[in-house]
């Protein structure tokens, strides 16, 4: 059954759907089947795999608002969520509508990696409430820590309202410059706060990590030897790691020989 990985952060602009694509994509190459949810209205994780939006005739607004089920939508993500978000607010459990959606699916896979849209809003609970986990970028940048306390209280409430089984997978600093003093103060200020509940992986600011998005292509397939797909596929190593899910996937591969 797969383990169901929301990435989010209401604040724009930290890394999440380049987590999101990446982390992803990192899961795939080292076998382990993953489906990524766009869960964005904005929809750049879509286009930031290869899909061109004009030619999408289903998504997952359809799936939320139209019961279009969500294994004749995969691969062909969300468009319209913004008007999601208001059609859903009288219906019955709106929370759980994306929770529901993946149950039928979860079999299917080893991760399902969803990308949330910067907000707090009903389809980020609908994420949380659907996650076995949380990853939560943070920019290595002055205001790194502005909103974090909002979402930690979101997650809570979800904890204990939708999601008794939620727990954060880590923070993920992330857009980190070595060179700069402020990145390695930024740091050291978020694991003093937050101690192990910090990924030890850290995200650089690379230029084939920013330039994948244009050609449509996880970093791992732009340029494989760059240190933007270095970081990610230790990022997935260290989720694999902490829940021991590495000598399940090593049994599994004995047993097919």
């Amino acid at each position: 059954m797969a383990r169901i990985i929301g990435v989010a952060n209401q604040k724009g602009g930290v890394g999440k759907t380049t987590t999101a694509i990446n982390l992803a994509a990192s899961f795939a190459v080292l076998e382990y089947k993953t489906l990524l949810v766009d869960g964005d209205p904005q929809a750049n994780s879509t286009t930031g795999v290869g899909f061109d939006l004009h030619n999408i005739t289903q998504s997952l607004y359809d799936c939320m608002v139209n019961q279009a089920k969500a294994k004749d939508v995969i691969l062909k993500t969300e468009i319209d969520l913004v008007g999601a978000e208001i059609e859903m607010i009288n219906y019955p459990s709106r929370e759980m509508v994306l929770k529901n959606l993946l149950e039928p699916i979860r079999e299917d896979y080893d991760f399902i990696v969803i990308d949330c849209s910067p907000s707090l809003g009903l389809i980020t609970v609908n994420a949380l409430s659907a996650a076995d986990s949380v990853v939560v970028p943070v920019q290595c940048e002055f205001f790194a820590l502005e909103g974090l306390g909002k979402l930690l209280n979101t997650i809570k409430i979800v904890q204990s309202r939708l999601n008794t089984e939620l727990v954060i997978e880590g923070i993920l600093m992330t857009m980190y410059d070595g060179r700069l003093r402020l990145s390695n103060q930024v740091v050291s200020e978020v694991r003093r706060h937050f101690e192990d509940m910090v990924f030890s992986t850290i995200v650089h600011r690379n230029a084939k990590l920013a330039e994948a998005p244009s050609t449509g292509k996880p970093v791992i397939l732009y340029d494989a030897s760059s240190k933007g797909s270095v970081n990610y596929l230790n990022l997935a190593k260290e989720i694999l790691q902490k829940n021991d899910m590495t000598k399940i996937k090593n049994e599994e591969r004995i047993l097919e020989l």
